[in-house]
C-alpha cells in the first residue's frame, strides 16, 4: 500500500510540476508579447515627437521672420515720423 501511495504522490507533484511550468512559459510568452508591442509604441511615439519638433522649428523659424518685419516696420515708421518735426514726436523712457 506505500509503494501505491507513494506512485500516487509522484504523479501528484508531476502533474503540479507541469502546471508550473505551463504558467511560466505562458508568462514568458506575454512578456515577449509585451515587449514587442512596447517597443513599436515607442518607435511610434520617437517618430511622432521628432515630426513635432520639426513643426515646432518651423512655427519658431516663421514667427522669428514676422517679428522681424514687424521691428523693421516699426523702425521704419518712427524715422517717419520724427522726420516730421510737427506735433508728433516719440521719446524713448
Amino acid at each position: 500500500m506505500q509503494k501505491d501511495h507513494l506512485e500516487i504522490l509522484l504523479e501528484d507533484i508531476r502533474s503540479k510540476s507541469d502546471l508550473v511550468l505551463e504558467g511560466h512559459e505562458v508568462l514568458r510568452d506575454e512578456i515577449r508579447e509585451t515587449r514587442t508591442e512596447l517597443k513599436k509604441d515607442i518607435e511610434l511615439n520617437s517618430f511622432k515627437i521628432d515630426s513635432l519638433n520639426q513643426k515646432i522649428d518651423g512655427v519658431e523659424d516663421k514667427l522669428s521672420k514676422k517679428i522681424d518685419g514687424v521691428s523693421a516696420d516699426l523702425k521704419a515708421h518712427r524715422a517717419d515720423t520724427e522726420a516730421h518735426h510737427g506735433g508728433y514726436r516719440v521719446k524713448e523712457s
